[in-house]
């Protein structure tokens, strides 16, 4: 059974975290990792998932300071009724 090195390192991007999440947790559905590396590879997942939930926050900041001083979109305001 392969066992893959589990950085502790923080991901360089939000990509690069989703990659090696995916892995993990292809190798641990494969039951692939002894018990003791499943373990760390869950542990490491943990890390990554709140890595990518923190990105994932920041963006959605950065989006809601965007939208506030940008005119919004033309048919978001349109409903369709013309009664």
């Amino acid at each position: 059974m392969p066992t893959t090195p589990l950085p502790n390192a923080t991901p360089a991007s939000f990509e690069e975290a989703m990659e090696e999440l995916e892995k993990l947790v292809s190798q641990m559905e494969a039951g692939e990792l002894p018990l003791e590396a499943s373990v760390a590879a869950y542990k490491r997942g943990s890390e990554l998932v709140k890595y990518c939930s923190a990105q994932l926050d920041k963006v959605d900041s950065q989006v809601k300071i965007l939208e506030g001083e940008m005119l919004k979109p033309f048919a978001a305001d349109d409903s369709g009724d013309d009664e």
